[in-house]
């Protein structure tokens, strides 16, 4: 019997939680949640693994800011290299939850550097609203020479973000995935670009992860799509003493919630619209959840069900 399919999209929190400072040895040691999940999901679903890039791309960014004796690198080549290096990271330590259950021999691992097709002449191009990197207090970012807006995790440094129009490797990954592989993909959301002529040419910009997921899942026929964040799911009235978790949401419910402002864009809005966007096109499940319920998730037991 052909296995189903899941494709899990990893929060920034997979590698780096609130109040740490991001060390390579913090990364590995958070990583072993969701991979341990990963690991034994993979006896009875094809994966793909995809992830956001947001503090390490930050990172990247403020790097740069610190050093003229090399030249610039634009963004499309950062998230390329945020690709890689993530990718490596999440190969490496599924490699090892893999090996603890004694099938790692029999489970290849790939990740696929990844281009995605945006629109020229999407309106997104006009007004930076993508955050990466860290939070900074607000006495902070009035005094930084880029684009700041305030997160519910503090201020942050925002970019262009574009809407993905289709996924380059869609037919790769998904003979990759028939093939018995476990893919990494659209890391970062990406690296996005346009057509000119027969060529793509990349543009300076991240796409948000999760919509981007939700297209890969779509155009690849995922049966099942799980956004991983830091909260246990969906939330009405986050910020206040009445905050309550959805379980369970229509389409029609999610889409009304969006519009009354109850998931900002900097947050919870984007992983709304992916999980709208991929039940309305796909007419699959998706599910948003803890980055450690990835597993209660898969049978309906934790996280918010859009359906």
């Amino acid at each position: 019997m052909k296995q189903k399919t899941l494709l899990v999209a990893l929060g920034g929190n997979a590698l780096i939680q609130r109040g740490q400072q991001g060390t390579i040895e913090e990364q590995f040691t958070n990583l072993q949640v969701p991979m341990a999940q990963l690991a034994r999901l993979s006896r009875r679903y094809r994966i793909i693994i995809t992830h956001g890039n947001g503090p390490q791309v930050g990172n990247l960014l403020m790097q740069q800011d610190c050093c003229d004796a090399v030249p610039k690198l634009p963004l499309e080549i950062l998230v390329a290299q945020t690709q890689g290096q993530i990718g490596y990271m999440i190969e490496s330590t599924l490699d090892t939850e893999l090996m603890h259950l004694g099938v790692s021999s029999g489970q290849p691992l790939i990740t696929v550097i990844t281009y995605v097709v945006v629109d020229e002449n999407d309106p997104a191009f006009n007004e930076p609203s993508k955050p990466i990197g860290p939070s900074y207090p607000k006495e902070t970012a009035e005094k930084l020479p880029y684009p700041m807006k305030q997160t519910p995790k503090g201020y942050r440094r925002v970019v262009v973000s574009p809407k993905p129009v289709t996924i380059v490797e869609k037919r790769e990954i998904k003979r990759l995935i028939d093939m018995g592989f476990i893919v990494i993909c659209c890391g970062g959301g990406g690296i996005p670009v346009i057509r000119e002529g027969r060529k793509f040419c990349g543009v300076d910009a991240v796409i948000d992860k999760d919509l981007v997921s939700a297209k890969l899942a779509e155009e690849i026929g995922v049966d099942l799509f799980i956004i991983a964040s830091d909260v246990e799911g969906v939330y009405l009235d986050y910020n206040s003493d009445n905050r309550k978790l959805m379980r369970k949401m229509t389409v029609a419910q999610a889409e009304k919630h969006l519009r009354q402002g109850q998931f900002p864009a900097g947050s919870m809005g984007p992983k709304v619209q992916a999980a709208i966007n991929f039940v309305r096109n796909h007419g699959k499940r998706a599910v948003i959840t803890h980055i450690s319920s990835i597993e209660k998730a898969v049978l309906s037991k934790a996280g918010s069900q859009i359906i």
